[in-house]
């Protein structure tokens, strides 16, 4: 499988991007770069399998699109791993 190095960046910048937001809106605060790199792209693969499930899309192919959803998965993720934190 070979991966176009443009879209890896994009995928890191998006993923970048995506978590720090999640982080800020769960009040959470960041992660670092690599954490928040991680915590985006996981959100990312989770508003992409979720989303087409409830029937509806964010921005088509645009970039800012991706980055919100991709935010909105992190927000989910982050949401979960606190509540198995809490041991809940």
């Amino acid at each position: 499988m070979n991966i176009d190095p443009t879209a890896l960046v994009i995928w890191l910048i998006i993923g970048a991007i995506a978590g720090w937001l999640a982080g800020q809106i769960m009040k959470g605060g960041g992660f670092g770069l690599v954490g928040d790199i991680i915590v985006g792209i996981v959100g990312a693969f989770i508003a992409g399998a979720l989303f087409p499930h409830l029937g509806f899309t964010l921005g088509g192919n645009s970039i800012v699109g991706a980055i919100i959803a991709a935010a909105i998965g992190a927000c989910i993720l982050l949401f979960l791993l606190r509540l198995v934190r809490r041991g809940v």
